[in-house]
């Protein structure tokens, strides 16, 4: 019965409308706060940074359901959504996409291959870009594939704080499991 229910859930789910994302005439989910882009890379960074923010490139695809799944749930919360709005500046790209962008280096490359040379092979996969100390771009995190909310904000949050310069990815984690516990919260990492 239960695999029954989980079963009809499923597929309940995947006709239930989009939350706080509309599908494009790309085949890609949209928020109204991805940033608008000419896909020259650096001017993004640099207009990021000038707002005091990082750079998201978001990489995904028509049909992917985990980056349905990261409208849906992630970006349907508003802690992440507000969080992302306040802090970052998002570019979406397509894996299969063929505009030109215009990389970090200067060069110009269709979209997939750009994304191909950074190495993603997947969607959804965040790649989350700063700048260091001598005005270059470096891509401070990525997130290959879906996270669950908690893990992704954390991620975001990892980055904004600098923690990133720090630390690993994984004692940030125990540390903020840490705090929380301290706190007598038990996170939904779930």
């Amino acid at each position: 019965m239960k695999i029954f229910r989980y079963i009809l859930w499923a597929w309940l789910s995947l006709l239930a409308p989009l939350s706080a994302a509309e599908l494009g005439d790309d085949g890609l989910h949209k928020q109204d706060w991805f940033f608008d882009s000419f896909f020259e890379l650096f001017d993004d960074l640099n207009t990021a940074k000038e707002e005091d923010k990082i750079l998201i490139i978001l990489v995904e695809q028509a049909g992917c359901p985990y980056c349905r799944e990261l409208h849906k749930v992630n970006f349907a919360r508003s802690e992440i959504s507000e969080f992302i709005q306040k802090h970052s500046l998002v570019v979406q790209l397509d894996l299969w996409g063929a505009r030109e962008v215009l990389g970090f280096d200067g060069e110009a490359l269709e979209e997939r291959k750009w994304i191909q040379n950074q190495g993603v092979h997947f969607t959804p996969t965040t790649m989350i870009y700063d700048i260091d100390d001598d005005g270059n771009a470096i891509e401070a995190f990525r997130l290959p594939g879906y996270l669950k909310p908690f893990h992704y904000l954390s991620s975001l949050e990892y980055v904004v704080n600098g923690e990133y310069k720090k630390q690993p990815f994984q004692r940030y984690l125990q540390d903020k499991f840490a705090e929380l516990a301290a706190k007598g919260i038990d996170p939904d990492v779930w």
